[in-house]
């Protein structure tokens, strides 16, 4: 616990840690711990899934009994390891239900106060159940009775707070505080190098999109809108670790397609390197965020930081984030009538294409809004002022 230096140990459990980062909420967790750490007077551990690491955060491996259970149940099982090893700690701060369990066993064996960051919410997520089959009760049964005990949930956008106020109306809305996702805006930022088109052979104009492959991120209306997207422009794909097999197949199918009539769709499967990343991010007119439900988007903040306009969808916490008419544009999500939305992806994506000099302003403008608005600085700050508010 605290010494008479007032220092305050903080307790991160995250599923993702490097190497293993596939996901917004990875990004989240391994950007606010480096910021919290050079903050004084803080000390943080790391708790994470998926074995040793030799960075000197604490990992876990799925205890052996559950190697072939549900991965639900491997998460609880982890958890409780985890759990067994936050005695030490003035404060827990968990990210996402994979990790929840862990903060909420261990503040009820210790006492000590429980944090949780809200990235997304389970019942906002129902074709989780595809994924998980029945271990979407447990992941729902395990993020709700840890939001209830929590001594405080951070909500990484406006948009976030009210759906866990709508989501778990037993929560008291006094405790769900907004503290937004931040980028590192030296990390992404302009590169030119364009050695990474030549590697995939990426030529002419093109749009991107990044993301899991999860019907979350919209990927599949993306691509049925591209069929009315004029041939002169390219789609550069780098989408991977699809959720289930289902819409993993689907997503394959659909890019198919559209190679099979266009020589300028490129689909990148494995996780590009940061230096790649951002060269293609800052290599493209226009980045595309389809997705149907978005806590926040940290990946518009990171197209943002490397200049490049943004096109996105209305939901969630992505308007706090892209501004729509300065960073760039917003399409509306009609959940009833999906082929009005991606007619409207489809027409967006045709007339700014069209626009080179307003995608070069949207850029710019997105990038100096990334820089004063979204620093990880201010993010740390606020969110130790956090843990030191809970700490009796």
């Amino acid at each position: 616990m605290s010494d008479t230096n007032n220092e305050t140990r903080v307790g991160i459990v995250t599923k993702e840690w490097p190497p293993a980062v596939y996901g917004g909420a990875g990004v989240h967790v391994v950007q606010l711990t480096e910021a919290l750490r050079k903050l004084n007077r803080v000390e943080v551990d790391v708790h994470c899934f998926g074995g040793p690491r030799s960075d000197g955060s604490f990992g876990y491996e799925t205890p052996a009994e559950f190697a072939g259970a549900n991965p639900a149940l491997q998460a609880i099982a982890t958890d409780l390891a985890i759990a067994n090893n936050l005695a030490n700690v003035d404060v827990i701060h968990s990210h996402t239900w994979y990790a929840n369990m862990a903060g909420h066993t261990a503040s009820l064996l210790y006492g000590t106060p429980h944090i949780v960051s809200a990235h997304s919410l389970e019942p906002l997520r129902p074709w989780k159940a595809e994924q998980l089959g029945g271990g979407y009760q447990i992941s729902s049964w395990a993020e709700k009775t840890a939001y209830e005990g929590a001594a405080a949930i951070i909500a990484v956008s406006d948009g976030m707070r009210a759906d866990v106020l709508q989501a778990y109306p037993n929560v008291d809305p006094n405790k769900v505080v907004t503290i937004r996702n931040g980028v590192d805006t030296t990390r992404f930022a302009p590169n030119h190098d364009d050695s990474v088109l030549k590697e995939f052979g990426i030529t002419g104009r093109y749009a991107m999109f990044v993301g899991r492959i999860t019907r979350q991120k919209g990927l599949a209306h993306l691509l049925r809108a591209w069929r009315d997207v004029p041939s002169d422009y390219g789609l550069v794909l780098a989408a991977g670790s699809p959720d289930e097999p289902g819409i993993g197949n689907e997503v394959a199918e659909l890019i198919a397609e559209l190679q099979a009539s266009r020589c300028n769709v490129w689909w990148i499967k494995e996780m590009l390197p940061h230096d790649k990343l951002t060269a293609a991010l800052t290599h493209a007119d226009l980045f595309l965020c389809p997705s149907i439900y978005e806590p926040l988007g940290i990946v518009n903040l990171e197209a943002m930081g490397c200049e490049t306009a943004v096109l996105a969808s209305r939901v969630g916490g992505i308007p706090e984030v892209v501004s729509h008419g300065s960073t760039g544009e917003l399409v509306d999500y009609t959940e009833g009538d999906i082929p009005r939305f991606e007619g409207a992806i489809s027409e967006a994506i045709t007339r700014l294409m069209a626009d080179p000099d307003l995608l070069t302003q949207y850029g710019k403008a997105g990038r100096q809004r990334a820089i004063s608005e979204f620093g990880w600085d201010a993010v740390a700050a606020t969110t130790l002022a956090l843990y030191q508010s809970v700490i009796k």
